[in-house]
């Protein structure tokens, strides 16, 4: 875990966002628990795509909206060759951290300690840039709180539509070779729909998908202040993500902090 030099800052950091709403909500982190459930059985397909870190520098809506697109074509294909239901997951809206073997880095002679992600400090080699500055959570949920809302709008307002995958092509697949197959694939997938809704079957569950987050689990003071009891179950859930994990790096059975 990073150091802060002032735990007055931190708390008042980690209090700000104990009060904070939550990102997710806990009955989607059960409705995605349901669908793992299926998957660890074969019954479905999990998806998993996104950044390895998340960049303040590089946020807008134009990357969450391909990152989102190209998900869905993935899922596309994956489904139509499996014939499963596919579990989309986004690894976005909390991927800030970045883990790291030394607290400190050096250059020159100079040591400073580690670049950890946007959610800590900055990449830059500078005192200022390198410093564990907690007010960095801060900006890390108000970012994930603005994707989550791009992502809900696509996956619910009509951009998920599968009647309208020709518009999900990204520039650079439309150019190649696996581009001009995908879109073949894509006319297959319109002939069937047309198919379906000339026998009179229901294809409104066609216009929205589930659409889940994910995040590595590296910053402890961060999952915990979002960290709440649900009101109907009384069980605990982490909603800065649907879905969190951690790795080899950071687990530990005897300390949440090791």
């Amino acid at each position: 875990m990073p150091v802060y030099e002032d735990s007055d800052e931190l708390k008042e950091v980690t209090d700000k966002l104990a009060n904070s709403a939550p990102l997710v909500f806990a009955g989607e982190v059960r409705n995605l628990s349901d669908q793992l459930a299926k998957a660890s059985v074969g019954n479905a397909f999990l998806l998993m795509g996104g950044d390895c870190a998340e960049s303040f520098k590089e946020f807008n809506t134009k990357h969450v909206k391909a990152n989102f697109q190209l998900i869905l074509q993935m899922a596309l294909v994956l489904t139509f060759g499996s014939s499963l239901p596919v579990i989309k997951v986004g690894r976005m809206a909390g991927q800030f951290a970045k883990p790291r073997s030394a607290p400190t880095e050096e250059k020159d002679g100079v040591s400073l300690p580690s670049y950890r992600g946007d959610i800590v400090n900055e990449e830059e080699f500078t005192p200022e840039a390198r410093r564990n500055n907690p007010w960095k959570m801060l900006q890390a949920f108000q970012q994930s709180a603005q994707t989550l809302n791009l992502l809900r709008a696509f996956s619910t307002g009509g951009f998920a539509d599968i009647s309208l995958l020709h518009a999900w092509n990204l520039d650079f697949v439309s150019k190649t070779e696996e581009g001009s197959r995908y879109r073949a694939l894509c006319d297959q997938v319109e002939e069937s729909i047309r198919f379906l809704k000339a026998i009179g079957a229901n294809t409104a569950p066609m216009k929205k998908v589930d659409f889940f987050t994910a995040h590595e689990c590296l910053l402890l003071e961060y999952e915990q202040a979002l960290t709440r009891k649900d009101s109907t179950t009384n069980d605990w859930y982490d909603c800065s993500s649907h879905m969190l994990w951690v790795g080899e790096r950071t687990r530990d059975l005897d300390s949440a902090v090791s």
